[in-house]
């Protein structure tokens, strides 16, 4: 089968939920086949350029008529096209920063969201069903009912541009309250941050069980 395709952009090497709860995932996945391949980028340790100019005249330039800076730009662009293409699902760990995304998270959608190539019929395009889970960590809580509900704007954002734009098959793991543990004004949500991390660890195995079985089929 084809591999995983595993994508970091926790700015923390160590201490990350994000990357905690995912290596739960690779454990599972590797335990249901031992032979599987992982191919891992780290956003975080090796964040890829943000979109220039260049990058986008490159995509709609003749490869013959494209400048040094053009060429170039699209070397990554293609690069990292590959990689996304190849896989058969997706690992994405994507922990809330200031309400949203990392910055190299979405560098990195930019970089590999084409109009042609990977966008059109969101039924149609190269990703289209190939399934994905994405561990979207978060220092508070931003569900209903709390006092900063609608917050949120990863889940949602990415619920667009993963499955909506990219039509994957896409699944959230939330653990939630990850600063509980740092924060004293927090302590007394500690329990509950310890409820969501345990949840989420349980729902990462979940996942990485039933990716597995779907792919060998």
């Amino acid at each position: 089968m084809s591999y995983l395709l595993h994508i970091d952009s926790s700015a923390m090497n160590t201490g990350s939920v994000s990357r905690e709860v995912a290596e739960t995932f690779l454990a599972t996945w590797q335990k249901e086949h031992p032979e599987g391949r992982v191919v891992h980028r780290d956003l975080g340790a090796a964040p890829v350029p943000h979109l220039t100019a260049d990058g986008i005249a490159a995509r709609f330039a003749d490869p013959a008529a494209r400048t040094p800076a053009q060429a170039e730009a699209m070397e990554l662009q293609e690069e990292l096209l590959e990689e996304l293409l190849g896989a058969g699902a997706y690992l994405f760990t994507v922990p809330m920063y200031n309400m949203s995304i990392p910055s190299t998270f979405k560098a990195w959608l930019d970089q590999i969201m084409i109009p042609g190539r990977t966008l059109g019929d969101p039924k149609t395009v190269p990703t289209a069903g190939r399934p994905a889970v994405v561990v979207a960590s978060r220092g508070g809580a931003y569900g209903e009912g709390t006092p900063r509900a609608g917050w949120d704007h990863v889940v949602p954002f990415l619920t667009t541009a993963l499955a909506d734009a990219l039509g994957m098959d896409v699944e959230f793991v939330v653990p939630e309250l990850t600063m509980a543990h740092r924060n004293p004004a927090m302590a007394e949500l500690r329990p509950a941050a310890e409820a969501s991390r345990t949840r989420a660890h349980q729902e990462a195995d979940l996942h990485a069980q039933k990716i597995a079985a779907r792919l060998l089929v």
